[in-house]
């Protein structure tokens, strides 16, 4: 696969074309500032409060990344400058609807079950799966991207703004032909707490999207104290007019932050999918490549798979760390491997549940097996790729993934 794909739009290769000679010119625009966006923001929605001041490392260091190793295309800078307001306004919006509402700080989120691992382990189709359990509720992307206001028990498969999600969706496949290949999207779908944790400015939502492995570097010695206290607002807000037994959530990164999560959320529950390292890092630096080139034109696939493997390797061993100083570790963290989630999900399923005393019903069961039954592989097409594509060797990279293979018995 070529990055940017041949199949991306004439439009969108004009536009990019346009840009390259403007910054010629030396003209670039817009420029990626963290005080003029958070003006803009102030300005569109007519608000100033961000609840606190936390956000704005994070941000200042994102914009410094956006600038500086990114490679920003021009439909590149349009679309980080509308992320980053994008998420500036819902902290405003959310910010402000919780001084409105005072019931939105008394919810109490319970006993949440958080789904960690490695992408391309199994923790989507766990996740999706889980997600359908009647008992759980997990954050849908329309709901995420559109909070406000917060979604109602009684209009939660019809709300409009189900469609305006849609069309947004897809325009990452106009951006970057091929990505739906590779992780399904949709509106109705569970979307990843990075999505939650954006407004904050600390999340792989930026680092998945961009090239921008300083940051994401960063990203992983911060204390996220504050980042998970936003979290668990967001979760308050989602839920105040439509609340079930237990959220259901998924990330890999949450793998770096155990410590923060089991202080935020005390009684929470885990399950870490495991896999070979080096048979995901391929497919880990495809996702990669192809959405990073939905925003840049200056797509280096070597050089991005030494990233990823960076990266990922460090989330591993922070997490490893992080589990060996917790002292309920084997009661809280369940493990499953992506062979079992592959040849038996529900059964999977069945024994977590087990593991943490949740009530497994025969709705959930039938739920869960009617939405296997609907959802083949390669639905949108076959995903292909290679280690050698990306510069990728058990011999050069294998040695950063040594004691958490040692560990887990790969």
């Amino acid at each position: 696969m070529q990055y940017p794909s041949p199949d991306q739009a004439a439009a969108i290769k004009l536009i990019n074309q346009l840009g390259r000679g403007l910054g010629v010119l030396g003209l670039s625009k817009p420029v990626l500032l963290a005080d003029k966006l958070i003006d803009q923001a102030c300005k569109q929605t007519g608000l100033s409060d961000f609840g606190d001041d936390s956000f704005r490392l994070g941000l200042e260091k994102l914009c410094e990344s956006l600038r500086g190793e990114a490679r920003l295309s021009q439909i590149g800078r349009i679309g980080a400058r509308k992320m980053l307001l994008a998420n500036l306004k819902i902290r405003l919006q959310l910010t402000a609807y919780r001084k409105q509402r005072p019931e939105v700080a008394e919810q109490n989120i319970q006993r949440p079950l958080f789904v960690l691992g490695l992408p391309r382990t199994g923790t989507t189709i766990l996740y999706e799966l889980l997600a359908q359990d009647p008992a759980h509720r997990s954050p849908l992307s329309w709901e995420v991207d559109n909070p406000m206001p917060p979604a109602r028990a009684e209009t939660f498969t019809t709300d409009p703004r189900i469609d305006v999600a849609e069309k947004t969706l897809n325009e990452i496949e106009i951006l970057a032909p091929g990505f739906k290949a590779i992780h399904e999207i949709g509106a109705r779908l569970p979307q990843e707490c990075v999505a939650l944790l954006a407004p904050h400015f600390i999340s792989d939502q930026f680092g998945a999207s961009f090239f921008i492995p300083e940051y994401r570097r960063w990203t992983l010695e911060q204390d996220m104290t504050a980042a998970y206290q936003w979290h668990y607002k967001f979760l308050q807000h989602l839920q105040v007019d439509y609340r079930k037994t237990r959220w259901v959530l998924k990330t890999p990164p949450h793998l770096a932050y155990l410590d923060t999560i089991i202080r935020q959320y005390p009684d929470a529950a885990m399950v870490q999918t495991h896999r070979d390292p080096m048979t995901v890092l391929a497919s880990i630096s495809s996702l990669a490549c192809t959405l990073h080139s939905a925003f840049s034109d200056n797509i280096d696939p070597v050089e991005t798979g030494g990233k990823e493997a960076e990266y990922f390797a460090a989330m591993l061993q922070r997490g490893m760390d992080a589990r060996a100083e917790i002292p309920d570790g084997e009661q809280r963290i369940f493990d499953v491997q992506f062979e079992d989630i592959i040849a038996d999900p529900i059964a999977v399923i069945e024994s977590i549940y087990q593991h943490f005393d949740f009530d497994f019903s025969t709705v959930a069961r039938e739920a869960m097996q009617h939405y296997l039954d609907r959802r083949p592989r390669d639905k949108h097409g076959r995903h292909q790729y290679t280690l050698e594509k990306f510069g990728l060797s058990r011999e050069q990279h294998g040695p950063l993934f040594r004691d958490y293979c040692q560990h887990f018995g790969f």
